[in-house]
């Protein structure tokens, strides 16, 4: 018994009085899986059209046994004489694997019914991760105290996307989950697969946040490629294969973070912050004392300027660092003014004998008389004195 496809794309009325029965399936839309067909009897008549639409599959059985099979659109006659055809589209190996080996228990006896599957693409399949999966994010590594080396950041991640599958052997799904149903629907395994498909993306997940990897946990979104490649790769969905289903797209649409995760990053970004202020305001501070130690005149001015630097950095380098540069600073401002001084010290000022100003210089800076020469003597001792002292430093001779 099998198939012998029409020379004619629709029966015509021409051909009404050649077939027997027509059997379709008109209308299977994304909610519809599988749906069976037969007539008032039970029994499909030769000469009797067998209608096949595109992004179907159609499997004509008999007491639970694979009379013939096809994926190709067209019309098809049914004749019992013939040897099956398997038009197969894209199932050929499959149908003839099925029609040597496949027989599936509990049909009704001297029944015969054709079995129309959805091979599209089933789109607009949800999944959600219930509670947050563990993610190691390699975005935000840490120090290892033990080993001294960088380990990933654990955090703990929520997400949500959307998924897309096929019919990829339809025996096996008949026989493992629709039966011999009169149609089965896609809600009816749906929930069933979302807890698979929820398995399966923690093992990705794992997968992805390895050192081979290191996807960053914000970019999974963007990994929609990399992720169907690991799943062929690893097989992470064979419970579902072992149904006859193959999941064809997989993509993440959000990702985030649960609060704990979130004020982890939060701190590690702060940290990273912070660091990079604080090489700045260190090198900032030390040209800032630099040109405080080198400016005589205005050491206390350049080191106000630091204090107050040092305020607002105060968050930044804590109290110890703070500490330490300000006892910097007035190691600084000491030995500024203890240098001033030494320098005030020994300069030679003199008093002028005609106005009485004390200058400097050797003429005076009033009236303009020379400063006298400081050959002068004691006339008792002989000592050398100063010009305008009025007794001798060493007999105390008035002079």
């Amino acid at each position: 018994m099998g198939l012998i496809k029409s020379a004619f794309k629709a029966v015509g009325s021409e051909l009404h009085d050649q077939w027997k029965d027509l059997i379709s399936c008109e209308n299977m839309d994304n909610d519809v899986l599988m749906v069976r067909k037969t007539t008032d009897t039970g029994v499909i008549s030769k000469k009797s059209i067998i209608r096949v639409m595109p992004g179907q599959c159609a499997i004509i059985m008999q007491n639970g046994k694979v009379l013939d099979a096809s994926a190709e659109e067209g019309d098809y006659i049914f004749d019992e004489s013939t040897s099956p055809s398997f038009f197969a589209g894209n199932f050929g190996a499959v149908f003839k694997e099925m029609w040597q080996r496949f027989t599936f228990g509990g049909a009704a006896q001297n029944q015969q019914a054709v079995y129309y599957f959805n091979t599209k693409e089933i789109m607009d399949n949800k999944f959600g991760t219930a509670t947050p999966i563990p993610y190691q994010d390699w975005s935000h590594p840490v120090p290892n105290q033990m080993t001294g080396g960088m380990i990933p950041l654990a955090v703990k991640v929520k997400c949500y996307g959307k998924y897309t599958f096929k019919i990829a052997d339809p025996a096996l799904f008949m026989k493992e989950i629709a039966g011999t149903a009169s149609i089965y629907k896609k809600d009816q395994i749906v929930e069933q697969m979302r807890t698979e498909v929820i398995s399966v993306f923690q093992n990705i997940l794992n997968e992805l946040g390895t050192e081979k990897y290191k996807v960053p946990v914000l970019e999974l979104p963007s990994q929609t490629d990399e992720i169907k490649v690991l799943m062929d790769e690893k097989v992470y969905d064979e419970p579902i294969r072992k149904r006859g289903l193959n999941i064809v797209v997989f993509a993440v649409e959000s990702v985030s973070l649960d609060e704990k995760s979130e004020q982890y990053i939060n701190q590690y970004i702060l940290s990273a912050n912070a660091s990079m202020q604080q090489g700045a305001l260190t090198g900032a501070y030390a040209e800032a004392v630099k040109n405080a130690a080198s400016n005589s005149n205005g050491a206390a001015n350049g080191f106000m300027g630091i204090g107050m630097m040092n305020m607002a950095g105060n968050g930044v380098f804590g109290s110890t660092t703070q500490n330490a540069a300000n006892g910097a600073a007035a190691n600084v401002v000491a030995t500024t003014q203890a240098q001033n001084n030494v320098t005030q010290n020994s300069v030679d000022t003199w008093k002028c004998s005609k106005c009485g100003k004390e200058n400097t210089g050797k003429f005076c800076s009033e009236c303009g008389e020379q400063k006298a020469s400081s050959d002068k003597k004691c006339p008792k001792c002989g000592a050398k004195v100063e010009n305008n002292s009025k007794f001798c430093p060493e007999c105390g001779e008035k002079l």
